[in-house]
């Protein structure tokens, strides 16, 4: 609908402007503006379908990730979180393997620092500053010091199914599932209420694919590296 602007004045608003119909679209057409992302936040890869799949990860209330899977995914997605304007605080017991990260991410910035296991300070997170902690922990990561908060996610990296995992699993907010052993694939999908094609899909998944899920949804996305991702990095790898 069009509205046509009248020649007189408006007590206190002075003289309306130039006498143009509005810019308008028919009901049936506003698909056609559509924008095909479906969130704000770190752009993990793409699904089957070719559309960017999103993790939401810097958030106003507290968010925990459990990516049962490789140190590469873990690491892309720190990258792309610090891309963000997140500060990344890495806990972890092999510094060495981060350290190349934390010197190149940021563009001289700091904003990715590493603590050893059970060594994280209080961050101080804001809606202006989020904090993302990675713990890299190996199988059995101990209760950490700091837990997920309003704008602080958590991060909790396992490298394969482990006798703590089905209590991070119960907890976390988004859990992300590489390839496993067909054992390990079987309890997952009881853990999680995957469809039995789903289950059986964990253990033959190539390098860079996650199945990222809740207990309600469920997506497959391939993980490609940028070419600087990759220049630093490597290529997608599911062992380290």
């Amino acid at each position: 609908m069009s509205v046509r602007a009248r020649g007189r004045g408006r007590l206190g608003f002075g003289l309306l402007g130039p006498r143009r119909t509005w810019h308008s679209v028919r009901p049936e057409q506003l698909a056609s503006l559509a924008v095909p992302v479906g969130d704000d936040g770190v752009v993990i890869g793409v699904d089957g379908d070719g559309r960017p799949a999103v993790i939401g990860i810097n958030r106003p209330t507290p968010y925990d990730v459990t990516l049962i899977g490789g140190l590469w995914t873990a690491q892309v997605l720190a990258l792309r979180a610090a891309a963000t304007g997140a500060r990344i605080v890495v806990e972890t017991g092999r510094a060495h393997a981060w350290t190349k990260l934390a010197q190149a991410a940021g563009a001289g910035q700091p904003c990715v620092s590493l603590h050893d296991v059970g060594r994280v300070p209080a961050q101080g997170p804001s809606a202006g500053s989020p904090v993302v902690v990675v713990r890299d922990c190996g199988m059995r990561p101990p209760r950490g010091r700091v837990a997920s908060g309003p704008w602080q996610s958590v991060v909790t990296l396992l490298p394969y199914l482990s006798p703590v995992a089905p209590g991070l699993l119960e907890k976390s907010s988004l859990v992300g599932i590489q390839r496993v052993s067909p054992d390990e694939a079987a309890q997952i999908g009881q853990l999680m209420h995957l469809p039995a094609d789903a289950a059986r899909t964990l253990s033959t998944l190539t390098d860079g694919v996650t199945l990222w899920c809740t207990r309600r949804d469920r997506r497959f996305v391939m993980t490609s590296a940028t070419d600087a991702e990759s220049g630093l990095l490597g290529s997608a790898r599911r062992m380290d």
